[in-house]
């Protein structure tokens, strides 16, 4: 059956942000790790590359009211959901939360008086964390999610992130694209 979409007749044009874009390929057959971990560091490089190149300011931009979602405050939340599932509830390390508190718990995106390159070096250094700890585990290994008290596999993980960092990607584009205009996946 012929495929009822147009033939594309000039090349793809892509966002002068991205026309560079540094990130490894994911490849097209690989194990499962292989496969699970490089997208997620996928993910995880193309937050970085949303907030390349912009000031304090403009990550610290909340979206359109009563949104309070910005880069500043996702660079937050996903610094926190990285140490939540990896150092906490897979390796069991006894780490204060980030950003959270009973009393407070939306300060990822609450004040944002924090520099947001702190805020960047905080999420780098969970990521690097998060690496860590998956690189010393076999998929089926398991932690303690720490609410239900049940098992939870690095696989099950690992999935997660890759769905979390799926959705807070896509309000990164639109995040970006409402301060600069930069499109691009």
């Amino acid at each position: 059956m012929r495929d009822p979409r147009p033939a594309r007749t000039t090349p793809a044009v892509f966002s002068p942000t991205w026309a560079q874009d540094t990130r490894a390929p994911l490849p097209l057959v690989g194990g499962e790790r292989e496969l699970l971990t490089g997208s997620l560091d996928q993910h995880r490089e193309t937050l970085q590359l949303k907030c390349e190149g912009l000031p304090a300011e403009a990550l610290s931009r909340r979206a359109v009211p009563p949104s309070g979602l910005s880069l500043h405050g996702l660079l937050r939340h996903l610094a926190g959901v990285e140490r939540w599932w990896f150092r906490i509830q897979l390796a069991g390390e006894d780490v204060p939360l980030l950003y959270y508190s009973d009393d407070d718990p939306d300060q990822d995106f609450g004040s944002l008086d924090e520099d947001p390159a702190r805020a960047l070096a905080v999420w780098r250094a969970e990521c690097a964390r998060s690496r860590e700890i998956a690189a010393a585990m076999e998929l089926d290994a398991t932690g303690t999610h720490a609410r239900s008290g049940q098992p939870v596999s690095l696989r099950r993980v690992l999935i997660h992130l890759i769905a979390e960092y799926a959705r807070h990607c896509g309000h990164a584009d639109l995040l970006r694209e409402r301060i600069d205009g930069a499109t691009g996946y």
